[in-house]
């Protein structure tokens, strides 16, 4: 069987419809898994255990490499659809609910085009793109209404797997020992695309200073595009007991955590790929349900604000106080206390 897997961004996302390809490649472990992603989020795929080929649109070059080929502009695209078209793919899932997913799991060629039913889409129009639909389960975390797609396909929905495998650079590796090594260190991640899902960095540096204090593990900063100052606020807040990790790229950004005794973060990828590879979570949220987008370890630590937030999944807080600012400090350093104290997975 030869299947498309399209989900085109982002990178939290993308994390969480994971478990569908390793369903699949557990049921049918000699199905051929191809994923349609844009560019920007692809690398996450290429740690990913058991695609054949990431299928890369809005790329920045048209090139063709060892699991991947990627095409670039406008004409990239219609190449694309003939490169899809001559896959001749079995079934085609649309795990986005978009006009734009749907419509590239049409033009696809795939026999059979699947996707959720009309009522669960972002856009509703979606479905008029499908051969068949599926009612989904919504009654907790994204990845189990991801994996309950695979019902058309007669696979039962498991227990969720992502299975990453992070190489890390010499500079990483050199990084991790430095802030720790095998004697343990804390990643914070205070940044977030979304400003009201941001925790204010001067408090993620006074969490570091007390968490070195109590349990002598250094921080290390993570940092994206446009975000070096914040880390630096965040090292100059915390007395020293926090430092700006060096560049990563998302391989040396889940080794870092791979590697990590625990994470901070609010909802936003870094925290999806720490709890991919079964880094201790404290997770951070203001606008966003953890029930639904947290991280899914039970031990994890999840401090919440979003029964009170009125500006759910909107990217701007309505009220001019993000609700994730109501988080104290002390609810933090004693979260990751406990989480802590309660392992590794």
């Amino acid at each position: 069987m030869k299947i498309l897997i399209v989900r085109l961004s982002a990178l939290g996302d993308i994390v969480h419809a994971l478990p569908v390809l390793a369903a699949i490649k557990k049921a049918k472990p000699d199905a051929q898994v191809d994923w349609l992603v844009e560019d920007n989020y692809q690398a996450i795929l290429a740690l990913a255990v058991g695609i054949n080929s990431r299928v890369v649109v809005r790329a920045k070059t048209g090139r063709e490499t060892r699991g991947a080929i990627a095409f670039r502009g406008g004409r990239g695209y219609l190449r694309a659809v003939r490169y899809l078209r001559a896959q001749r793919y079995d079934v085609a899932l649309d795990l986005q609910g978009l006009l734009k997913s749907a419509v590239w799991a049409r033009v696809s060629g795939a026999r059979r085009v699947i996707g959720f039913d009309r009522a669960h889409l972002r856009e509703e129009l979606a479905a008029s793109f499908y051969s068949e639909s599926v009612v989904p389960d919504g009654s907790g975390h994204v990845m189990r209404k991801n994996l309950s797609i695979l019902s058309a396909l007669q696979i039962a929905p498991l227990t969720p797997e992502l299975r990453l495998q992070p190489i890390a650079t010499p500079e990483m590796v050199k990084a991790i020992q430095a802030a720790g090594g095998s004697n343990g260190y804390i990643v914070i991640n205070p940044g977030a695309a979304w400003p009201n899902k941001c925790w204010p960095p001067d408090r993620f540096g006074v969490v570091a200073n007390a968490l070195r204090d109590r349990t002598g593990l250094h921080s290390l900063v993570t940092w994206g595009p446009q975000e070096r100052a914040l880390a630096e606020a965040v090292s100059q807040a915390s007395g020293g007991a926090a430092t700006p990790a060096p560049p990563t790229s998302v391989s040396d950004l889940a080794a870092l955590m791979q590697s990590a005794a625990l994470a901070i973060s609010g909802d936003t990828g870094p925290l999806h790929i720490a709890a991919a590879v079964g880094t201790p979570i404290v997770g951070l949220f203001g606008p966003t349900r953890p029930e639904r987008n947290g991280p899914w370890e039970p031990r994890d630590e999840v401090i919440s604000r979003s029964e009170t937030c009125v500006c759910h999944h909107k990217r701007q807080c309505l009220r001019g106080a993000p609700c994730i600012n109501e988080i104290a400090v002390d609810e933090v350093i004693a979260a990751a206390e406990r989480r802590l104290r309660s392992g590794r997975p």
